[in-house]
């Protein structure tokens, strides 16, 4: 497992942590061990779920346990996810979270089901190379996102989740065609003129989705009368506005705008001080909130800063709050995977020999 670095330093490296492995041997002999918990390799079980889909399970979960019981398992567990003991973290809401995802993790005792992640293919068009990005996540700590590109819109899945947004889902999505033109330096500093812009475009969109939805419509109700020669006409209309929102999709993704200053504004909470004074561009875009359990999803408006090639950030306006991301460069060299053919073949052969 590669786990994220210790809440908030987002460009420190990813955290390598085996979990199990698996001993071929002759005559197509096979063993799997569990690597989890502080006694040890014992024994474990491996099996095929789905395509791209492998569960694992311990066949000695009290090779987990320690003598200390649930309180020396929880203060380890804790050095090793956030670097840190419980007395050093004073904010009451952030305890309460780190210990119900204590709770949550520690119950499947490395009984894991694993399913294979795609990275999102890269075009030459895309504002900067697609794929896995480390990010802060307030209270939750350091969460992996996967950002893609799909025209001109940007989304940012999450990889990890928490009790509030789980894995899965969309965390933010950025407008490429509504870039914001940041006002200078002093200005950015009031919170309440920065809202003023990104509200102002907020309306914007809304308009432009309504009148593009009575397009539709008109359009549709035009199709179905065929014998109306104005069928042709309109959809010449829709295809030059197509046209014309893709050339200015285009030039916006294609600029290369020179860097300008950058501070967040006064009264918005960063875990991360230490952000990039000086960003490429901004857009106009929204992010997924919601209570514990995912209760009441809604998206709110924000601000995609791009900062360089391996990091942006996102200012939640309703949260008054700023996400920090920065690009995975893991290797992977430290797990010597095989190939996928490879992988799958051994997991074939193990189930082969488990039935």
């Amino acid at each position: 497992m590669y786990l994220p670095p210790h809440d908030p330093h987002v460009d420190d490296p990813m955290r390598f942590k085996p979990l199990f492995r698996i001993h071929l041997m002759e005559r197509k002999c096979a063993t799997v061990e569990c690597m989890y918990g502080h006694k040890g390799p014992h024994n474990g079980h491996i099996q095929i779920v789905k395509k791209d889909e492998f569960s694992t399970k311990c066949n000695q979960t009290d090779h987990h346990r320690m003598s200390g019981g649930r309180q020396e398992e929880f203060r380890t567990w804790l050095r090793e996810e956030w670097g840190r003991t419980l007395e050093d973290i004073f904010h009451e809401h952030m305890q309460e979270l780190i210990l119900m995802k204590f709770i949550y993790t520690s119950q499947y005792d490395n009984c894991l089901t694993y399913r294979r992640i795609y990275l999102p293919p890269s075009s030459p068009d895309d504002l900067i190379k697609p794929g896995l990005f480390k990010g802060t996540y307030g209270s939750h700590g350091l969460e992996i996102v996967m950002l893609s590109f799909h025209g001109k819109k940007a989304k940012g899945t999450k990889i990890t989740g928490d009790p509030n947004i789980p894995a899965g889902q969309q965390t933010v999505e950025i407008d490429l065609a509504h870039p914001l033109q940041l006002p200078d330096i002093e200005t950015l500093r009031d919170f309440s003129e920065l809202s003023r812009i990104v509200l102002e475009v907020q309306e914007q969109v809304r308009r432009e989705e309504q009148e593009e939805e009575q397009r539709q419509e008109e359009e549709g109700r035009s199709q179905q009368a065929a014998s109306q020669p104005a069928v042709k006409p309109l959809g010449g209309e829709g295809a030059e506005g197509e046209e014309t929102a893709a050339g200015a999709e285009g030039t916006t993704q294609n600029k290369a705008p020179a860097s300008q200053p950058f501070v967040l504004p006064m009264g918005v909470i960063s875990r991360n001080e230490d952000y990039p004074r000086t960003c490429r561009i901004c857009f106009y875009g929204t992010g997924l909130i919601a209570g514990h359990g995912f209760t009441s999803p809604e998206r709110t408006p924000g601000v995609f800063v791009l900062f360089d090639d391996d990091r942006f950030g996102f200012i939640w306006l309703e949260l008054k709050s700023f996400s920090l991301y920065s690009r995975i460069k893991v290797s992977f060299q430290n797990a010597e995977a095989p190939s996928r053919e490879a992988f799958d073949e051994m997991l074939k052969n193990i189930q082969s020999l488990a039935t």
